[in-house]
């Protein structure tokens, strides 16, 4: 006996044509914002990628003795910090707020060359060996894609002089990336500056604390003659800021 399939016909109203136009619609936002994200994070990568190989050129520059001569800045200013100084420092922080920065000591610098013409004004170099950061350190700056390259100074002494050296690093919230390992340190731990004559000493972790993004109070340059360095950077949610006080190991 042969059977008969009888298929139902489906009507297609126009309130379903509405949905599957509505569904099509949401479907190619979707793939669209996916794809967008996708972009947005392989550039962001990329462009990381890009300023920490211009951070290792610059380290490679910083260590070769014949090209960090004193020719390398024979404009700057080398100022040694004595307490004295540090006091008038202190006056100026109270009363300025940090927002002149013409009135810091000046540091001596090194210019670095990239391949693309920027010029990069570096002080020396930060090593943590616990954490394996190994970074030049940048004079003091406000420009944003100069920032990405490496940490930076923020305020205070130059490095291995009498006085607080603050070097700020960002926090990528990514292990081996700039200073978003800081927060794992420990009182003991070491913190190694080499300034521009080669010269490299080690700071011993001695006080890990956090504070509001608004308190300088860490960045004083009262430090009864010894030299110090100060790591700050952002915690995880960005909402305070992680300081690390280190003093010269004897």
């Amino acid at each position: 006996m042969n059977q008969i399939l009888v298929t139902e016909k489906i009507y297609v109203t126009p309130e379903l044509k509405r949905k599957k136009k509505i569904y099509k619609i949401l479907f190619i936002l979707s793939v669209f914002m996916i794809i967008s994200l996708c972009s947005v994070y392989i550039y962001a990568e990329y462009d990381r990628s890009k300023q920490e190989g211009i951070s290792d050129d610059i380290l490679s520059f910083l260590t070769d003795e014949d090209k960090t001569t004193i020719s390398s800045y024979e404009n700057a200013l080398v100022v040694k910090l004595t307490q004295e100084v540090a006091d008038e420092m202190n006056e100026t922080d109270n009363e300025s707020g940090f927002e002149n920065q013409s009135t810091q000591l000046q540091t001596a610098t090194s210019t670095y060359t990239a391949a693309n013409g920027k010029k990069y004004e570096a002080i020396g170099i930060v090593r943590i060996p616990k954490i394996n950061v190994n970074y030049p350190i940048l004079a003091q700056t406000t420009n944003v894609d100069v920032m990405k390259v490496a940490p930076y100074k923020f305020w205070g002494a130059s490095p291995n002089e009498v006085g607080n050296l603050c070097i700020i690093g960002h926090n990528y919230r990514r292990k081996g990336v700039f200073f978003s390992d800081v927060p794992s340190l420990t009182v003991g731990d070491i913190v190694e500056v080499q300034d521009l004559s080669q010269r490299t000493i080690q700071y011993e972790v001695y006080d890990l604390h956090t504070v509001d993004p608004t308190d300088r109070s860490d960045t004083t340059q009262y430090t009864n003659g010894k030299k110090e360095v100060t790591l700050i950077t952002c915690t995880n949610d960005a909402t305070q800021r992680v300081i690390v006080k280190c003093t010269e190991k004897k």
